[in-house]
């Protein structure tokens, strides 16, 4: 599905999400982290509008019984705020530029 022209490393995770249009969007786990008590989960698309903005998405991020991971929407303006600064500090804590990578190798 969609055409697929970067080399992501075999440990990299990739999700498909279907946006609020129910459009597809194929993402790479960028992180999971902990922000105020609980799970989020940042992604990266793939391809598309989003990924040639460069866009991160942030979700809520559970696994259910079986360990299947489950994303929710981030509710309120401030539980964002929240998990965006805790982003914030996560990237400044790697280097941002390993994982996006340059399109032109």
């Amino acid at each position: 599905m969609g055409k697929n022209n970067q080399d992501y490393e075999d440990d990299e995770m990739m999700v498909t999400l279907t946006l609020d249009d129910d459009s597809e969007v194929e993402c790479v786990v960028i992180t999971i982290f902990e922000a105020d008590g609980k799970d989020y989960i940042a992604l990266l698309p793939t391809d598309g509008i989003e990924s040639e903005e460069g866009e991160v998405f942030l979700y809520r991020y559970s696994e259910d019984a079986e360990g299947n991971p489950d994303l929710a929407n981030i509710e309120s303006d401030e539980e964002y705020e929240i998990v965006a600064d805790a982003f914030d500090e996560w990237l400044d804590s790697q280097e941002y530029d390993e994982l996006v990578g340059d399109e032109e190798e």
